[in-house]
């Protein structure tokens, strides 16, 4: 009884200090503010500017809190405070090419509490060499995926979802739900072998709720949307742990390939000087993927889509060029690398649509040396961010910045580091080139098949974390007379 009550009494003290220091930090920072640093505002205590971020994003403006604050404050560089943080938002393509260029050198890969405590030990939380280790061995299996061979099974496989994932046959369908089981019923066939439709559906369910916690104040509490993500990732981790185990175990009596997935892929391969991954490490890092190549792929299918329904023109065009390639081809015959590399128009309409709706706004850094830039002090442990709205939405760059023109990534396209929806340098997403490839041979076979009109044109597109149509994006489907 007498160690409970201890225990307790130091618990409570523990929280108290912390509670201390948290407000003694808040309240310095404002209001004894260091003059050599960006100018900005810090908001609320605590909450900061979380809310009026959030809330640009349910408007279906993200860009307009980064764009007002470079024009209240600097252009190049302002101060602001998400979930719980203060912050340093880089702005332009300045900005971009410092904090893309400058990784472990001046700064390092940074992520707030949600998601450092969702994905625990995978590549998002690695930096140095334990980094570059990682995404050697992910790389290599993404670029073992793209190869001749696999690339044909692939799209097979693209095919034969497509068939059974709701669209066939019906009139109406909700294009988000429908392109996520595809998208996520792809991952996990591509990373896990994951063959059965009630298991990819449990699934999925789990990554919903974990989507919705992954930008959140890290407060584990019930009812709150980081308690509801924590819970749905333990659940995720529990269902790849046991099929990691199957599979080693498959390995071992020579009863599963080396070469046959992800999974595979992670079991068998070292890095770091021979050192193997344990089994937590290959479950976060299945976890990431799984994650970062459905969700971003079924947001932008669904915007291109919406897009799509919108410019008539702009649709014969992509349908054109698309019936064009399936012209060439024999009857039956699958797609090659060499037809998407001839899909120049249909790139650059899922170009431009990523420019408006990107799928992801950005990406955090932190200092680990003081350093100047634009005049201003930046001081070791500063949390960074880049914004694509800082560059994407920029009239300069992009003229009339609001409006669809697919003729901006013709010719010599944006000017470097001004279109960034993958990120660039050594971050830059690893799987920009598997996302631009699902995305196209998606379109190929969807604009064959139909045309579609919007059963809501006003409906609100919101980041949530990612641009989602909020009631789904209920399309009316017209077949094609005849098809190719």
């Amino acid at each position: 009884m007498q160690f409970t009550m201890f225990s307790a009494a130091i618990l409570v003290g523990g929280l108290c200090l912390l509670s201390y220091y948290v407000i003694i930090k808040t309240f310095k920072e404002r209001l004894s503010p260091n003059p050599h640093l960006p100018p900005g505002s810090l908001g609320w205590p605590f909450i900061g500017e979380t809310f009026e971020y959030l809330r640009t994003g349910v408007a279906g403006q993200h860009h307009r809190f980064v764009r007002d604050r470079m024009e209240k404050y600097d252009p190049q560089v302002f101060r602001t405070s998400l979930l719980g943080e203060s912050m340093i938002v880089f702005c332009g393509p300045a900005g971009n090419k410092f904090l893309f260029r400058n990784e472990n050198k001046l700064l390092k890969i940074w992520w707030p509490s949600s998601v450092r405590r969702l994905l625990k030990s995978s590549l998002a939380n690695m930096i140095g060499d334990e980094a570059k280790g990682m995404r050697s061995v992910l790389l290599t299996f993404l670029d073992h995926m793209h190869s001749r061979g696999i690339l044909r099974g692939w799209i097979w496989l693209h095919k034969t979802i497509l068939g059974h994932v709701g669209m066939e046959g019906k009139q109406e369908v909700k294009v988000h739900p429908t392109v996520n089981i595809y998208t996520f019923e792809m991952a996990c066939r591509m990373f896990t072998s994951i063959e059965d439709c009630g298991h990819i559906l449990k699934l999925a369910a789990q990554f919903d709720i974990f989507l919705k916690g992954v930008i959140s104040f890290a407060i584990n509490i019930p009812g709150t949307r980081f308690h509801c993500a924590v819970k749905a990732a333990d659940a995720i981790r529990e269902e790849l742990r046991l099929l990691a185990r199957q599979r080693r175990e498959a390995l071992d009596k020579k009863m599963a390939s080396p070469t046959q997935d992800l999974l595979s892929h992670l079991l068998v391969t070292s890095y770091a000087g021979g050192k193997f991954l344990s089994e937590l490490e290959i479950v976060d890092n299945i976890l990431l993927l799984l994650f970062a190549s459905h969700d971003t792929t079924t947001s932008a299918i669904t915007c291109v889509m919406t897009y799509l329904a919108e410019l008539p023109e702009v649709y014969r065009m992509v349908l054109k060029e698309q019936l064009d390639i399936a012209k060439s081809k024999e009857p039956g015959v699958l797609l090659k690398w060499e037809d998407l590399q001839k899909m120049r128009y249909s790139c650059n309409v899922v170009a431009e649509v990523m420019r408006l709706l990107p799928p992801v706004r950005g990406g955090f850094r932190e200092a680990i040396v003081d350093f100047t830039y634009a005049g201003y002090t930046i001081p070791k442990g500063s949390k960074l961010i880049w914004d694509t709205g800082s560059t994407h939405m920029d009239p300069i760059l992009f003229p009339e910045a609001e409006e669809f023109d697919v003729s901006r990534f013709e010719g010599a396209g944006p000017a470097p580091n001004s279109y960034v929806p993958f990120g660039v340098g050594a971050r830059i997403c690893m799987g920009n080139v598997y996302a631009r490839a699902q995305i196209l041979v998606f379109l190929h076979n969807i604009v064959k098949r139909f045309e579609w009109d919007l059963s809501t044109p006003d409906e609100k597109l919101v980041y949530y974390p990612m641009p989602t149509p909020s009631q789904g994006l209920l399309v009316h489907l017209r077949p094609h007379q005849s098809s190719v």
